[in-house]
């Protein structure tokens, strides 16, 4: 528990800190201390990276497994690259309250290790709510922006009722199978799915219904784009990689572990819970990427961005698990770690135009190649890795996740993959027309912060390296995750 631990410490000793502390004090070193206490955890959780018979507590109510420990870790580093990027360029007038941002993003980042360690609905939701409600308050910071209170207020509604959404399915499985362990639960309706069917089905829609809300996934997306436009840009990245990448992990644990495979794979419901999954995923591609084209402000064109994502990592979850295809959560983890870098870094530029020109629509980055060439050739890495073009993470990420479709013979499903793909490349080739072939009227100089500097290049750095030796983050993976013990709590 040392990982979580030292979130939880560091919590606490910042929010004292920032109480005692004068207001003449600048808080950035409160960022700095942040940093430290998320590097700090990601230490503990590589050194718990090896494949060993997985840890429990109380009764599995909570473990620590390779599934866990992979999420965790790209949970962490998200966070601390959002926090990194942040020092030295938040400033009073935006966020009035510096400080709390810091050490708020400590506990959200808390919340999502719990889901990825759940084995019980209960731990499962106690994380969810510590994420979601801190995850309200960052939004809402900027308190003195119209579209900052408009988003917060829709994002704590339809997050509340969403919530609810849930909780109301993981009843149904209480009801059922009398524990809210996912392993009783598992054995229990695969025991007696025959007279329970009917519940199990509301029970999986309730379940997929809320979870396709904390993913951003269609059609239950459409709290982000508002959302993403009115908070602070980093709090837009943290909910775009950290919450998104905890939303699936507790998607992967339960949709996947209690639906899709076990009992209910012998019986008919399992195709309805694949199909279910399968549509989803194909509407998330298709309104995401289609949406996208007529967005004109990079943040809500990144939130659809983020839709169609969304449904390319649902992809993993939705197509059938068998003895010709059993690497599901390799594809996912892989193209997640690529999702990871190249938003984090395509978020560094959106601050970067930001903090230089005050401009958050796609027109910002006009004429960046001649104002600032090294981002604008850094900014075009992240973009063909975003889209999806050969030597990038992005590209083999979609590569293996198409594969394993068609190894499944969901034909359907990958011509929708590669088909939205293709829309794609209109409006990610729309932002390098505008830093090569537009020019800035006004010849705004582009000013960046160090580390914002570095943040971008090192996302650039880890999206080459993915797409060059694709196999290093994959063999990886692999030898570390053991289906059995990782995912499927046997053995």
């Amino acid at each position: 528990m040392t990982p979580e631990l030292t979130l939880v410490i560091a919590a606490v000793v910042l929010s004292l800190l920032d109480l005692v502390l004068p207001k003449r004090i600048n808080r950035t070193m409160l960022g700095w201390l942040s940093l430290a206490s998320i590097l700090i955890s990601i230490g503990f959780v590589i050194s718990f990276l090896q494949p060993v018979e997985p840890k429990q507590l109380l009764g599995l109510s909570y473990r620590i497994d390779d599934f866990a420990n992979i999420i965790k870790l790209i949970l962490l580093t998200g966070a601390g690259f959002v926090t990194f990027m942040s020092i030295g360029l938040i400033k009073e007038r935006e966020i009035p309250h510096i400080g709390e941002f810091f050490y708020l993003l400590l506990p959200a980042t808390l919340g999502g290790m719990i889901m990825a360690s759940s084995g019980d609905l209960i731990t499962l939701f106690v994380g969810l709510e510590l994420l979601s409600i801190t995850s309200y308050i960052l939004v809402a910071m900027r308190k003195k922006d119209l579209r900052a209170n408009e988003g917060a207020f829709k994002y704590m509604v339809l997050g509340g009722i969403s919530s609810a959404i849930i909780l109301y399915g993981m009843s149904f499985l209480y009801g059922m199978s009398g524990s809210t362990n996912i392993v009783e639960i598992r054995n229990a309706i695969g025991q007696n799915a025959a007279d329970l069917l009917p519940l199990i089905y509301v029970s999986f829609f309730l379940l997929l219904a809320g979870f396709g809300f904390k993913i951003a996934a269609a059609p239950f997306h459409m709290w982000a784009p508002d959302v993403y436009q009115g908070a602070a840009t980093p709090v837009t990245a943290f909910l775009a990689v950290v919450s998104k990448a905890a939303a699936f992990a507790i998607t992967f644990r339960i949709l996947y572990v209690v639906f899709a495979v076990g009992p209910l794979s012998q019986l008919p419901i399992h195709g309805d819970v694949l199909l279910s999954l399968m549509v989803v995923a194909a509407l998330a591609m298709v309104m995401g990427n289609f949406t996208a084209l007529r967005q004109t402000n990079m943040k809500r064109l990144l939130a659809y961005s983020g839709v169609a994502n969304s449904g390319y990592l649902l992809v993993p979850l939705a197509i059938y698990f068998s003895d010709v295809h059993f690497s599901n959560f390799s594809e996912f983890a892989f193209y997640l770690i690529a999702y990871l870098f190249m938003n984090i870094g395509i978020f560094a530029v959106v601050m970067i135009i930001e903090h230089s020109t005050g401009d958050e629509t796609t027109s910002g980055l006009a004429g960046l190649y001649y104002r600032a060439p090294a981002t604008a050739v850094g900014t075009v890495f992240l973009v063909l890795s975003l889209a999806g073009l050969p030597i990038s993470g992005g590209f083999f990420g979609k590569l293996y996740i198409l594969l394993g479709t068609l190894q499944t013979h969901n034909y359907w499903l990958a011509a929708v993959m590669i088909g939205t793909s293709v829309v794609s490349y209109y409006y990610y080739f729309g932002l390098i027309r505008q830093m090569f072939m537009r020019g800035d009227m006004e010849s705004r100089e582009v000013f960046i912060t160090w580390p914002l500097g570095i943040t971008l290049w090192l996302c650039v750095a880890a999206s080459i390296v993915m797409g060059a030796v694709p196999q290093w983050v994959l063999n990886w993976i692999e030898q570390i995750f053991t289906l059995t013990q990782d995912l499927l709590f046997i053995g």
